[in-house]
């Protein structure tokens, strides 16, 4: 994938002690910015990207981007940064290991959620940053958003987490296991010490063929796709949609980055080595609009809804979409008008 010319680089001083044990030497960022910093450093809102995204929020999020819009280059300074364990320029197991001067592969060490947001505060600290109005995202990046809250409630003024949960469900955990078998099986995969120019393309179809059935409802599979068969083709429409978004991923995506994500998503607990998860949520006290999807089967409305109830300060918003846990990215407009509400509200000090 070829990246913005607006991206930029930047490396963490020192090695990033992990969060699960061990260290990360020679960690490198990706990141856009959108907007002036104001001088006072606190015009700052931070769109965190889900498991297969970039740094390029004005693409998949660009509804949401311009005048009076949730992300308002006029008003706010909007960074986006790339995970770390990523493939889209930041350190990850495509990136080198300066221990070895080799790709990390599946060398690379286990991160969680809190690793890519200590390193994504770093960023912010090294741009001059001193308080943050709003941190958003969806799925992994609603995870980001909460830990967010939970590791910097001084920093952070407001949190939008969008169709994800406070701690990863077994159900979760199943389809990212389930995904992580499928690129196992694929002989390519050779352990992870694949040619990069002769990947594992089938068992990361596969794990994609996979998603897309959890990111989506019934509803909406039998409403695009029926019993239609997709001419000349030989197949039902429906399995030339999923063999059709496999290739799309292979085509811009790591196999051994699928699995440190997944696997990091996989850590995800606001309650891990903090304490009972219910006084962690109650610990959260700063605005927060939920944003639920009523026909998510990935993170059912009851996580949001538990979310919502844990935490004092919080909103629940549903939104009645039958497009799964992917509406967030697809009925923008909204959830732009949603947050632009909830932002509203916030600076007016409700």
């Amino acid at each position: 994938m070829t990246l913005s010319p607006d991206t930029r680089t930047w490396d963490l001083p020192v090695d990033l002690a992990l969060d699960l044990g061990g260290r990360l030497s020679g960690v490198q960022l990706v990141y856009r910015t959108w907007g002036t910093l104001d001088p006072d450093g606190a015009n700052v809102v931070v769109a965190c990207h889900a498991l297969t995204g970039n740094a390029d929020a004005d693409v998949w999020w660009a509804p949401m981007f311009g005048p009076g819009r949730a992300l308002d280059p006029d008003r706010d300074f909007i960074v986006c940064s790339n995970i770390i364990g990523s493939c889209y320029g930041s350190t990850g197991p495509t990136t080198i290991d300066p221990s070895t001067g080799q790709p990390w592969g599946p060398d690379f060490p286990r991160v969680s959620i809190r690793d890519l947001v200590g390193v994504q505060r770093e960023l912010l600290r090294a741009l001059g940053v001193r308080r943050i109005r709003c941190v958003m995202g969806g799925s992994l990046g609603g995870m980001q958003a909460l830990e967010w809250a939970a590791m910097y409630p001084d920093l952070v003024e407001s949190i939008v987490p969008i169709a994800t949960s406070g701690r990863h469900s077994a159900w979760a955990i199943g389809w990212s296991e389930a995904q992580r078998q499928s690129i196992f099986a694929d002989p390519l995969y050779a352990g992870g010490r694949y040619d990069p120019s002769l990947p594992p393309a089938a068992g990361l179809a596969a794990a994609r063929m996979a998603a897309m059935v959890s990111y989506r409802s019934r509803p909406s599979f039998e409403r695009r796709f029926g019993r239609r068969p997709q001419e000349g083709t030989g197949l039902l429409a429906i399995e030339s949609y999923l063999r059709y978004q496999g290739r799309k991923l292979v085509e811009r995506f790591d196999a051994n980055t699928y699995v440190v994500l997944t696997r990091a998503m996989d850590t995800h607990d606001l309650g891990r080595g903090r304490g009972d998860y219910a006084e962690v949520l109650a610990s959260i006290r700063v605005p927060a609009l939920i944003v639920s999807v009523e026909s998510d089967v990935l993170y059912p409305p009851e996580e949001q809804r538990e979310l919502a109830q844990g935490m004092p300060r919080a909103t629940l918003l549903t939104l009645y979409s039958d497009e799964g846990h992917d509406a967030f990215l697809i009925e923008m407009d909204w959830l732009n008008s949603a947050v632009v509400d909830f932002r509203a509200r916030v600076a007016a000090g409700g």
